[in-house]
């Protein structure tokens, strides 16, 4: 044996260390210019990374709604309104039938009131001359007051009184004669008293009418 292997026997063998002989940067442990630009170099090489087309969608889906939101509201708002054009012309309409309506039942209700009461007319005269001549007296006295009456509730109106100024719209002048007792056109004698229902005309008076001289 040799001396080293007597050593080697007697002892533990030596650690063999082999020293990287390349240079290195004592100050900082980032690799050298060379190995930035090689880095720099590796990173431009690298394709950009790219928006996935989903993440786009999302957000033009996102962003979409507020001008559809907006064309429904106002699409809406004028339905809203024709609908309430419609109910206030519905409305107007109905109002408008109603009237026409109520107008025609009530002059309706008056022709047919009227044409009782003309068919009474000539007995409404008949009293009126019993009680010029002093006859209307007794039980039949109670009877035309009672016929007067009703006649009056329904509206029935007479007119015609001597000393009223002449009316051709509401008198029937089957007389004329001069007088200097007056200033205008009067009736001074009432053979029949008018009447009149409402506003209509039912029978004009027949009078006999003095003019001024």
């Amino acid at each position: 044996m040799t001396a080293t292997d007597d050593e080697n026997d007697g002892q533990a063998t030596e650690r063999v260390v082999i020293r990287d002989r390349r240079k290195i940067d004592p100050e900082s442990k980032a690799p050298t210019a060379k190995g930035k630009a090689t880095v720099g170099a590796h990173r431009a090489s690298e394709p950009e990374e790219e928006v996935a087309p989903e993440v786009e969608e999302e957000k033009q889906t996102e962003e979409e709604p507020k001008p559809a939101l907006g064309a429904e509201l106002e699409a809406l708002r004028t339905e809203l309104e024709e609908r309430t054009h419609d109910l206030q012309r519905v409305t107007a309409e109905y109002a408008n039938y109603r009237k026409r309506v109520d107008r025609d039942r009530g002059a309706a209700a008056e022709q047919t009131t009227g044409q009782v009461l003309t068919a009474l007319l000539p007995v409404l005269d008949d009293i009126d001359r019993a009680r010029e001549h002093g006859d209307l007296a007794g039980p039949f006295a109670s009877v035309a007051e009672s016929l007067t009456a009703a006649t009056g509730k329904l509206g029935l109106v007479a007119f015609g009184e001597k000393g009223d100024a002449f009316d051709p719209n509401r008198h029937e002048a089957v007389a004329h004669q001069t007088s200097a007792d007056v200033t205008e056109p009067t009736c001074v004698e009432v053979m029949r008293r008018g009447y009149t229902l409402g506003e209509r005309l039912l029978r004009p008076a027949m009078v006999a009418v003095a003019d001024p001289e």
